[in-house]
């Protein structure tokens, strides 16, 4: 396949230069610093971004490619860090900034640079650095400058070696995008459209070899990753999938009903679903600790999946919807992950169960993997949905989890969810729930007075979670999501609205 790869120096950006590449139909693949000549050239690259990193190629421990890059006869980017370890292996200078350099600045572009084709005058960039090339290596030019740094921009054509101190892959640096389509299209030649959907005929194969005359099983939980990896492992291996459904009892109102309509009406998965809402919630008596929660709820699905799945006879292999941010973490410059992520649907089951792992989008993003879906003809509501924990409605009950506390917040998180979908806001918000409190207020409910508890609604806007702000909802729907609590919630008689950012506070209560 047709590619550029990205070899990554720990730059907080370096996922976003696959993004950018992506967005323009252009297929990438991060890599660490230190990958070997072999993984390099097995992969026959277009061209090789070297990302930006904290730093300094100075330092006698600064990070260094395993290999000689630079004398391959493929085209290569160096952005920011990349640049100045270019500059210095290639005979230039870079020296410590006698002015670091952060956030907005302006470039003088000089003509005659295809990496800067219909680009002219002044734009405006993002740096990041505190150091700087002072002098070019022999054989390149100066194709940008800055006021304050000089040396933004350099060149070897000859050689296809261009370099940038600034970040064109951040949304702040005008151009940008056109900078890297210029590069990946015009220096590299890459002529192709890629979309994710010109990986399914070669992954359904992929998949067809692997499981051979056997079968498999797949831990659905109706989220978009686990979903739309079954529906793809379905088409590749049709009744041998096996797809389990484990009904914690903590999932929303109608999760349930909705996995059995879509996948068993529609795509008619061989389906089981295990309700264990039972064994959940007996396990969770008295526990009002987040992290023991956490670590009930994990342990417990394991249990129950496993037992699940050995009544399946002859299933060696298991799919999960591990998406490509989480492989390149698991490998990235600062070292292999140690701890899965919380949300990972079935964390520790491959070792538990000595099973082969089919992953069959760990090469795609998130909205690769919507696209994807589309195609699939999975349905809009699975494939938008707001992000769901995996611990379920447990963390968004704080203090102990008992079934009339989780029977109301069902109720509450029901009619908050209908209105905001009504109002038009759902696909306006990332993510918007309830929080059961374990406050009790004083209120008056027609000529009575009630003591009754609390509900919170959160309603954020993010891009990828790391950060996000709350989100401005009308007042009359904040009204209309209240009244309509109150009056058809027993045991709820005041509602109120987080208004917190993260930073300071996380999205989650618990």
């Amino acid at each position: 396949m047709d590619q550029l790869l990205i070899l990554d120096f720990g730059s907080q950006y370096t996922q976003l230069i696959a993004r950018r590449l992506r967005s323009l139909r252009i297929y990438c693949e991060i890599l660490p610093f230190g990958a070997s000549a072999e993984e390099i050239l097995s992969r026959s690259p277009r061209g090789i971004i070297l990302s930006g990193g904290p730093s300094s190629v100075y330092d006698p421990k600064a990070p260094r490619p395993a290999m000689d890059i630079f004398n391959l006869g493929v085209p290569v980017l160096g952005i920011c860090y990349g640049m100045q370890l270019m500059a210095r292996e290639l005979g230039g200078g870079v020296h410590k900034a006698h002015k670091r350099e952060y956030g907005f600045s302006r470039i003088k572009i000089k003509a005659g640079s295809r990496l800067f084709k219909g680009i002219a005058g002044s734009p405006q960039v993002w740096m990041s650095h505190g150091d700087e090339v002072k002098k070019a290596p022999p054989g390149f030019k100066v194709t940008a400058t800055s006021a304050d740094m000089g040396l933004s921009a350099m060149e070897n054509p000859a050689r296809g070696l261009y370099a940038l101190q600034f970040h064109p892959e951040v949304h702040h640096t005008e151009k940008g995008m056109k900078i890297i389509e210029n590069f990946a299209r015009g220096v590299c030649g890459y002529k192709g459209r890629w979309s994710p959907a010109s990986l399914v005929k070669e992954t359904i194969k992929e998949i067809r070899s692997q499981v051979g005359s056997g079968s498999a099983i797949c831990a659905l939980s109706g989220g978009v990753d686990s979903s739309v990896a079954a529906v793809l492992a379905h088409r590749a291996l049709g009744r041998k999938l096996h797809c389990i459904f484990v009904d914690t009892g903590l999932v929303r109102e109608g999760d349930r009903e909705r996995m059995e309509q879509v996948f068993k009406k529609k795509f008619h998965f061989n389906l089981r679903i295990a309700d264990a809402s039972g064994i959940f919630l007996r396990k969770l008596a008295g526990v009002s600790d987040p992290e023991r929660k956490r670590k009930i709820i994990g342990h417990t699905f394991i249990e129950v999946f496993d037992k699940e799945a050995r009544k399946i006879k002859g299933a060696r292999w298991l799919v999960q919807g591990t998406l490509y941010p989480d492989v390149i973490e698991s490998v990235s410059v600062k070292g292999p992950s140690v701890v899965i992520k919380s949300h990972h649907n079935v964390g520790g089951l491959p070792e538990k169960m000595k099973m082969g792992l089919l992953e069959p989008l760990k090469f795609l993003f998130k909205d690769e993997v919507r696209e994807l879906g589309r195609g699939l003809g999975i349905p809009e509501s699975i494939l938008m949905q707001h992000p769901f924990p995996g611990p379920g409605l447990a963390i968004r009950i704080i203090g102990a989890v008992t079934p009339e506390r989780l029977a109301v917040l069902k109720k509450a998180d029901l009619i908050m969810r209908e209105e905001i979908i009504k109002a038009g806001w759902y696909d306006r918000i990332w993510q918007a729930f309830c929080v059961l409190l374990p406050v009790r207020s004083v209120g008056v409910m027609g000529d009575e007075r009630s003591y009754e508890n609390t509900l919170a609604l959160r309603c954020v806007g993010s891009v990828d979670g790391m950060t996000a702000d709350w989100s401005r909802l009308p007042h009359d729907l904040l009204r209309k999501i209240s009244s309509r609590v109150v009056s058809e919630v027993r045991g709820i008689n005041r509602v109120v609205y987080d208004v917190t950012s993260k930073p300071p506070a996380t999205i989650e209560w618990e």
